[in-house]
């Protein structure tokens, strides 16, 4: 059963998504990528038991411009084991303060290169875990209403959640504008932090893709995760 092409327009007044070579100062990317798109989609619906979302092709309907800021983020994070007690009432929740002592202790400042008023075409398609083939139609019918709608399970974002995309389901037939004339050659950018071979599990490690992207006339074409273009950080898991 083949899949149906899946396109939504995504947009917002900022972006960053982050150069994995830049280890404390944030640089975005000139655009999208791959794994930011695959994230806007889970945003709206989502089953990873079921399937996974492949991205096909990014169109980029604003030129990209930066922005220099200024940061403030949090040094420490809770564990997922704490979390989850929050969650199942085990234990209060304790927020993590930053300069609760007066001091920017429990802060650091990083300079931000993000984009400004991006604004994109995505394409995507379903792709079913073994067992899930015969729920294609159903899936895909649930992203259109859901899409359609403007339901989300949590507000999409562009690379980081401070940065909220807005978004808005395209069917065939509407009046589309056209990608921008840019030509890029982006060099190797990162593909995704996950093994999309397979369904996730939560005790996963992060497992690093690249590609070399190319942007021509506006678009970006993402090869499968398959596809030997698409290269793997030697073993694997980081």
């Amino acid at each position: 059963m083949k899949s149906s092409t899946l396109t939504l327009e995504v947009w917002g007044e900022l972006a960053c998504f982050s150069r994995p070579e830049m280890k404390v100062e944030r640089f975005s990317y000139p655009v999208i990528t791959p794994s930011a798109a695959r994230g806007v989609f889970d945003a709206i619906f989502a089953k990873p038991a079921e399937f996974r979302w492949q991205i096909d092709r990014v169109e980029v309907l604003s030129l990209p411009s930066y922005i220099a800021l200024r940061r403030n983020e949090v040094k420490e994070k809770a564990s997922t084991q704490l979390v989850t007690q929050w969650m199942m009432g085990k234990a209060p929740p304790e927020p993590i303060l930053a300069d609760s002592d007066g001091e920017a202790t429990g802060r650091t400042q990083r300079q931000t290169m993000a984009l400004r008023n991006v604004r994109y075409r995505l394409d995507a398609h379903i792709i079913p875990w073994p067992g899930f083939d015969h729920m294609l139609p159903a899936l895909e019918d649930q992203f259109r209403r859901r899409a359609s709608k403007g339901k989300c399970f949590y507000q999409p974002f562009l690379g980081c959640r401070e940065f909220p995309a807005w978004f808005e389901l395209r069917e065939p037939g509407m009046t589309e504008p056209r990608p921008v004339a840019l030509n890029l050659d982006v060099g190797l950018m990162l593909y995704d932090v996950f093994n999309l071979s397979r369904p996730g599990r939560p005790t996963d490690r992060p497992y690093i893709s690249l590609f070399r992207a190319r942007v021509e006339q506006g678009i970006l074409v993402v090869p499968g995760f398959d596809d030997p273009n698409v290269i793997r950080l030697p073993g694997g898991a980081v």
